[in-house]
């Protein structure tokens, strides 16, 4: 199991021939010459995919940057074991073992991201890794029962470096100008990084949908068809700024923040035709945001090196989100305007949190650490509607606010032990607490505490006389409710229904509990050349899913609710070499490939189909990368697949999830040292997102699909360094 990579600069595990040659030299000095050769053969010779007890995919920042993303999802995408929900218009749901949802965790620099935030903010440039990691350790949190994906930024300044890329993208119904600029130095003892970015993405398309009633008999009662125009142009600016300081005795002092601003106008114009039954209340309407979200993230890191080898990691660290809307709706039914309604919302979001790790060699082939995550955050949500006087109607004027805090802490112990040069074994245990309260203007005050103890273990063992090596590990991971799961209020629908219900949280909701097992084989068979296999399972007990009722109004809402136990499968294959492992005199190509089949069952609802968070049955990836002799021109391409498929979410309800086929290309052409050109196609195959939830009952079937338009875009950065 290695430390924690998002604190550290130097590769945080050690091999066992790296541990005893630093416990060796801990007892007794040797010669400066030697021991210079042995740090760096073995520094040389570490690889964190195979030499980390912890099953681990280490994604570099050339791998993340290869195609001119600029968006982290588009990058996941592309990864083994890694899918990415939505149908391309924001709202992206990221999933390992295909579970999202929650499922998934997802860390900024080894930290849960906050509420509200989204990895799309991130500029691809600013990342340094993305480590993918399959089974949970003691040091992260365990909110992980798929897995957890690291985002780490950019911090380790081994040269100056000044690069600027500007560029743009474009396709049918869309256009995406930004540019990136970093900044990197040494200043003695002290070194800096910098990266900005600025964007924005205009928008115009048509989202159809089509509304349906069936009765028992088959017959078609009523059909609602909705045009509906969208029309935006969010934009963006975003800032990275770290400062490392080396102190005189060894000690590190770091200080790294991260803020982003963006602003979206929106507008959206929707008719509804009727041919068949009794049209809604709303038969037309315009819609019109504006919207203002600032978010920033600061903290200081100290690194102490104690005496017997002993170390110190501590980290005090705040983030503050405030976001502003402006949503102005006028609805009419045929020509009468009967809602004109203007809502105003604001919200604001403070914290403060620190982590800590120590960690001592006080057995020799032990790395022992212990260590602690902390944090409180503060929110405050408040929502103001005004609707005009119109005759007939009755306006709507409310103020609605809230307030909630959430206070966690976690403690942890965890040890790292090299039995032999070839068998490594990790156990931890972490009690993680969180405890919420909420109150507001429509609901008394609700506090829930929960708390989960996560025991740990894992195992590597490398077969002797080859290059073959297993895997094994036991985890306990859960997933908690949001916070806003947990808060009685309530978001009403205007055409309220089965497929469009009033929403609201569930403060009565419990952590899903999950005991897995991970077990793996990896074969190395040449430099740079894997196959690996990997099988897993959990079981679920408190599943949370989306319940709907009918409430004594006769309106439907939909809430979450705990429901019985779940059980998930998968087995990943995966395999990545350069053409040279099998050919002699190859071009420079390379080739990876993996195939990931995911099965659950929600024992509360009746099959078919009954999956698990709407999981992904089936994905795959297959690329080919190409770098020429004389590194001019490198050029390749990515396929993405997933399955989709009908979904039985409860009793009455079901969906389907659409089939999905990404083909991505990219070249980049280097003209001189300083100066190359990045051109790529994404969505080369124009696919299209479709969906279909349907809610059945006695009295018949109601349905609504609809198509989101996929379109081919075309990127084109030119790359400036000096």
């Amino acid at each position: 199991m290695s430390a924690n990579p998002a604190a550290e600069e130097s590769p945080p595990p050690k091999t066992p021939v790296k541990a005893k040659a630093e416990a060796k030299a801990g007892a007794e000095p040797e010669p400066e010459k030697i021991q210079k050769v042995e740090i760096k053969g073995s520094t040389a010779a570490y690889d964190p995919r195979r030499d980390d007890t912890a099953s681990k995919i280490v994604v570099s920042n050339e791998e993340i940057v290869r195609y001119g993303d600029t968006s982290v999802s588009d990058v996941l995408k592309r990864l083994p074991g890694i899918t990415v929900g939505g149908g391309g218009r924001g709202g992206n749901d990221i999933r390992m073992r295909g579970l999202g949802s929650g499922y998934t965790q997802i860390l900024l620099n080894g930290e849960r991201a906050p509420t509200g935030f989204s990895i799309d903010t991130l500029a691809p440039d600013s990342i340094e890794r993305i480590e993918i990691v399959r089974a949970a350790s003691a040091e992260f949190s365990t909110q992980s029962i798929a897995g957890t994906i690291n985002i780490v930024l950019k911090k380790a300044v081994k040269s100056a470096q000044r690069e600027l890329k500007v560029g743009a993208g474009k396709s049918a119904d869309a256009s995406n100008p930004f540019a990136n600029l970093q900044l990197s130095d040494k200043l003695g003892a002290l070194s800096y990084s910098l990266t900005a970015n600025a964007w924005r993405y205009r928008y115009d398309r048509q989202t159809p949908t089509e509304d349906t009633r069936t009765a028992p008999d088959g017959r078609v009662v009523e059909l609602r068809q909705s045009r509906q125009h969208d029309r935006g142009s969010p934009q963006g600016v975003a800032l990275n700024a770290r400062l490392n300081w080396t102190l005189k005795d060894g000690d590190t002092v770091t200080w790294q923040t991260y803020g982003n601003t963006q602003q979206a106008d929106y507008l959206g114009i929707e008719a509804i035709a009727t041919p068949v039954g009794t049209p809604p209340r709303s038969t037309d309407r315009t819609m019109r945001d504006d919207s203002r979200n600032t978010f920033g993230r600061s903290d200081v890191n100290w690194v102490a090196k104690l005496a017997g080898g002993g170390k110190l990691d501590v980290k005090l660290g705040t983030h503050w989100m405030r976001s502003r809307g402006l949503w102005e709706e006028q609805d009419y039914h045929g020509a009468t305007l009967w809602r004109d309604a203007a809502i105003r919302s604001s919200t604001r979001e403070r914290a403060v949190t620190t982590q800590g790790k120590y960690s001592t060699p006080l057995v020799p082939d032990h790395a022992l650490s212990m260590g602690w995550d902390a944090g409180t955050s503060w929110r405050e949500d408040t929502r103001v509607e005004r609707d005009a006087a119109l005759p007939g109607a009755l306006p709507d004027n409310s103020d609605e606010g809230y307030e909630a805090s959430i206070r966690r802490l976690a403690l942890y112990v965890q040890d790292d032990w090299n039995v032999t040069p070839r068998w490594s074994m990790y156990v931890g245990v972490r009690w993680e607490g969180i405890d919420t309260t909420s109150e507001g203007s429509t609901f008394d005050q609700v506090r829930t505490k929960t708390s989960v103890w996560s025991p740990l273990a894992q195992t590597l063992y490398k077969i002797p006389d080859s290059r073959d090596q297993l895997r094994l590990a036991l985890t306990r991971t859960y997933k908690a409710p949001a916070a806003n799961s947990l808060i009685p209020r309530r978001f009403t629908a205007t055409n309220n229904s089965q497929n469009d219900p009033d929403r609201r949280g569930n403060p009565d909701l419990q952590p899903e509990l999950a005991t897995g097992i991970d077990a793996s084989f990896e074969h190395y068979w040449a430099e740079n050349a894997l196959l690996s296999a990997a099988v897993s399972m959990r079981r679920i007990s408190g599943y949370m899913r989306q319940g709907l009722f009918l409430d004594p109004n006769g309106r439907w809402v939909s809430a979450p609710v705990n429901d019985g136990s779940a059980v998930t499968r998968s087995v990943e294959l995966e395999a990545k070499f350069p053409l040279s492992a099998v050919m002699k005199d190859a071009p420079g190509i390379d080739l990876r490939a993996s195939v990931s089949r995911n099965w659950s069952r929600v024992e509360a609802v009746p099959g078919p189909d009954n999956r698990l968070g709407q999981q992904t049955p089936l994905s795959a990836t297959l690329g080919v990368d190409y770098k020429s002799r004389d590194s001019k021109l490198t050029t390749g391409a990515s396929f993405a697949f997933k399955t989709g498929g009908p979904v039985r979410i409860d009793v009455n309800q079901t969906g389907y999830q659409s089939v999905r086929r990404d083909l991505d290309v990219y070249a980049v052409w280097k003209f001189t040292p300083q100066y190359q050109l990045r051109m790529a196609v994404s969505n080369v195959l124009g696919q299209d997102y479709f969906y279909d939830n349907a809610y059945r009952d006695a009295s018949g079937v109601r349905r609504r699909t609809g198509t989101y338009a996929g379109y081919p875009q075309g990127r084109v950065t030119l790359e400036m360094r000096f």
